[in-house]
This record gives structure tokens, C-alpha cells and sequence, in this order.
């Protein structure tokens, strides 16, 4: 079963983020265009590349009005000794969600039960709280902040242009397609 076009499911947790643990809910992320990113544990390999990638791209989500999540099952004191010990992780000023106990990690469907760890996966959540996108992939490939971005903005202009569609490879400000019967065999 996919988790596309259904609601995120109530939670509530805390995170890292600037220096303070903060509550985060599901409360907090209606409303505004979010992002959660999954990654299976602090102090690894991949992980902190994707997540200093994301840091080098925050300000671009941000002017998008995207707030992005990092969560994994490892406490929050852990993601606040992670940060003050890595000089990829400390450049990061977007939430660290702290998800020991599984819940955010069980709501979207990433949980390895078997080793207490997420699976890599990204979900864009549209302001309603609807899921937009989904990727997940396997521990060992790297995901692109910039892909991720570019995925953003098409979910953007989708839900702000009833009726276009974003066709392969779209990038802003290139064109987009109508979907209908005079289309049928023409692409």
C-alpha cells in the first residue's frame, strides 16, 4: 500500500533544533509545505552527507516555504551530541526529530523492526498534511537535495495550477502539459 495522497498520521515528538529541544506534532507541520527525511542512525557514513547536503539546501526550501524534518530513531540527545561533535551536522538549522520509541518512523511505513532503524526515505507533505511524494531507497544509496528540491517545486506548481502536470526532467519555468483527449497519442 503507498502512503501517496493519504494524511499523515498524528504523532508528536521532540527534536533538536538550534540549540533547544522543541515539540514537534502533526499540528505543527499543517499548514505550510514539509518534508521528512528519513535516515537510519547518527554518527554513520551516508547519513551525515545527505544531511549536510540538505543543510547546504535549506535556505532554497525555505524560501519555498518548506520545512524539512531529519528523523531518525535515535534520541534527541543524541541528535544534540551528533551536532556538537560533527562540522557537517552542526551547519544544520532545520529540526532533527528524535523518534525512539518508532512512531514517526512506523506512520511512514520505513521501520526495520528487526534492527530498531529507518530505511531512507523522503515524503513531501503538502500543507493539507497529504503526502505528495515518496522515495525510498536502500542504506547504502546517497539521496540529492537538489533532485529533492526540484521535486518540491513541481508539487508546488501542481497543486497551485489545477490541471498541468509536470512532464520528466521538468525544471521551473519550463512547460508543463494539460492533460487531455487532444493529447492522447501525441507525446
Amino acid at each position: 500500500m503507498s502512503l501517496i495522497n493519504t494524511e499523515i498520521k498524528p504523532f508528536t515528538a521532540t527534536a533538536y533544533h538550534n540549540g533547544k529541544f522543541v515539540d514537534v506534532s502533526d499540528a505543527d507541520v499543517k499548514g505550510k509545505w514539509a518534508v521528512f527525511f528519513f535516515y537510519p542512525a547518527d554518527f554513520t557514513f551516508v547519513c551525515p552527507t545527505e544531511l549536510g547536503d540538505l543543510a547546504d539546501n535549506y535556505a532554497e526550501f525555505q524560501k519555498l516555504g518548506v520545512e524539512i524534518y531529519g528523523v531518525s530513531t535515535d534520541t534527541h540527545f543524541t541528535h544534540k551530541a551528533w551536532h556538537d561533535t560533527s562540522d557537517t551536522i552542526r551547519k544544520i538549522q532545520y529540526p532533527l526529530i528524535g523518534d525512539p520509541l518508532w512512531t514517526l518512523s512506523k506512520n511512514f511505513e520505513v521501520l526495520r523492526e528487526n534492527q530498531g532503524l529507518a530505511n531512507r526515505g523522503t515524503f513531501i507533505v503538502d500543507p493539507n498534511g497529504i503526502v505528495q511524494a515518496v522515495e525510498v531507497t536502500a542504506e547504502g544509496i546517497g539521496r540529492d537535495a537538489q533532485e529533492l528540491l526540484r521535486k518540491v517545486k513541481a508539487a508546488q506548481y501542481v497543486a497551485s495550477h489545477p490541471g498541468e502536470v509536470c512532464p520528466a526532467k521538468w525544471k521551473e519555468g519550463e512547460a508543463t502539459l494539460a492533460p487531455s483527449l487532444d493529447l492522447v497519442g501525441k507525446i
